[in-house]
Order: C-alpha cells, then structure tokens, then sequence
C-alpha cells in the first residue's frame, strides 16, 4: 500500500532587530538586523528621534507564521515602532501565526511603540507577546489595535481566534499585565460588559513618571465607548468602535499626545 506523504505548507518565518545609540544629542541607529520576511526601514524625521518602521514582506500572516521583533533604546535616546501598514491576519489550517515582541527601554529614555491596525479574517489564528524591560526612569508608550473582518467587504470575522498577551517590567520587577482572549463564542461577540457588538477595539498604554499628570488631557480627548484609567505611573485607554475608521478616530489623538514626539507617525496619516 502507498501510502501519501502529506505536503508541508511553506511558511514565513522572520526576526528583525535594532537598537539605538546617543550622538551629538541626537538618537542614531546602533545595529540593524533583519532576516526572513522581516524588514525595518528607517525614514527621514525632523525630530530627535529615530523612527523605525517594520515590515513583513509576506503580505500577511497566517497559521504557522512566525515573526520576531526585538528593539532596544539606549540609555537618553527617543525611538518609534511603526508598521508600513495594517498586519493581515489571514485564515488558518489549524497552527496559530505567532509575533513576538521583546522592547528594551533604557535610563532617561522613551520608546513608543505604535503599529497600526491589526486585521483578523474568518478562521485566523493569532498568538502575540509583548515584554518590555523598563530602565528606573524609562517612559513607554503602546497601542494595538484590533480589527474583527473589513467593514467594506461586510465581514466580522465571528470565527477568528485571538491571544494577545502583555508584560511590562521595570527594573526587573512586574508592573503591568494583561491578557487578551479573543474565541469564536458569540458572548464575548455580543456581551454588554464585553466587545458589545464592535468591530474594533484598542488598548492604549502609557508608563511614566508624568502619567498622572497626562490623565485628564486625556479624558478630555475621550469619544464614543472609550475611557481611561490610571494606577501608579500606568494610564491605561481602553476603546472599542463599529469600525476602524471610528476606533482610530478616538485613539488617533490619544495616541499623539501620549508619544515622545508629540504627534504621530507619517505612515498613519498615509
């Protein structure tokens, strides 16, 4: 008996790195690695910050994908993590894309990292991690952005599967954790307490030592079914939309005002 061997399916695989370097008081670029599918470009900026943008030539993620990104700031240096665009997350035979993301923040200095939209069709399957080690002084900034299906195309992505999974440390010790879990269960779909319907919904998150002071600017800039709160040095936005035009609409200035630079990245504006 013949017996058919089953075919592997070609897979992306990718793992960019960068890091950064204090130079006549601007921020420079100190190594660069990439690998795979994974590219970073570095754009022009007309501030002192270096502004990193981070690619997948894959055109997309689906199931058994596997992206690695690691980024550190050194010590009094400013940097941005953009995307060249929304992260497709495509439909999967049963292994989950996986990104993982290790951040590096060192003393006196700020990274933001401020990807765009994420997009999940019927079927994906997407496990994310987020570590941040945090210098005493180091202030960070993130946002990520879920969109359920394309509004344009009618979809809501009901069978989508998400695991997003967060750790932010400072001087080695836990300061902030979260975890997202995102089922085909129509509860968490439709439930009041929970996505409610939407079709998109964010997380904002800032670390500092001015949090506190940063808190009712930004209550101020809330719209929709947005709200924020703040323990310790952590403010924390939390936005859900009926689409993403709406969703970025809201985080659109939050996410200005919480950045290093003031404003955001040109790509988010494309």
């Amino acid at each position: 008996m013949t017996v058919l061997a089953v075919p592997l399916m070609q897979r992306a695989r990718g793992e960019g790195r960068i890091s950064t370097q204090l130079q006549d008081g601007r921020t420079r670029l100190a190594t660069l690695y990439q690998e795979g599918c994974a590219k970073i470009r570095l754009p022009n900026t007309h501030d002192l910050s270096l502004q990193a943008v981070l690619i997948n030539t894959a055109g997309g993620l689906t199931g058994g994908d596997r992206i690695d990104w690691r980024a550190e700031a050194a010590p009094g240096t400013r940097m941005v993590l953009t995307t060249q665009a929304c992260e497709r997350v495509y439909r999967s035979t049963g292994d989950d894309a996986r990104v993982a993301t290790r951040l590096i923040v060192g003393a006196g200095a700020q990274l933001d990292w401020l990807p765009q939209e994420t997009i999940l069709f019927e079927n994906s399957r997407l496990d994310r991690t987020l570590d941040v080690d945090l210098a005493g002084d180091a202030r960070f900034c993130a946002v990520e952005a879920i969109l359920l299906g394309r509004e344009a195309m009618g979809e809501d992505a009901r069978t989508a599967l998400l695991r997003d999974n967060w750790r932010i440390r400072r001087n080695g010790r836990l300061i902030h954790a979260e975890a997202t879990r995102l089922s085909a269960d129509p509860l968490e779909r439709d439930g009041l307490s929970l996505l409610d319907g939407a079709l998109a919904f964010a997380t904002v998150l800032y670390v500092g030592d001015d949090a506190a002071r940063k808190l009712e600017p930004v209550r101020a800039m809330l719209a929709g079914r947005s709200g924020a709160s703040l323990q310790g040095e952590r403010l924390v936005v939390r936005a859900i939309a009926e689409s993403g035009l709406a969703l970025r609409r809201i985080i659109g200035p939050i996410v200005a005002a919480l950045s290093g630079a003031g404003a955001l990245p040109r790509l988010w504006h494309l």
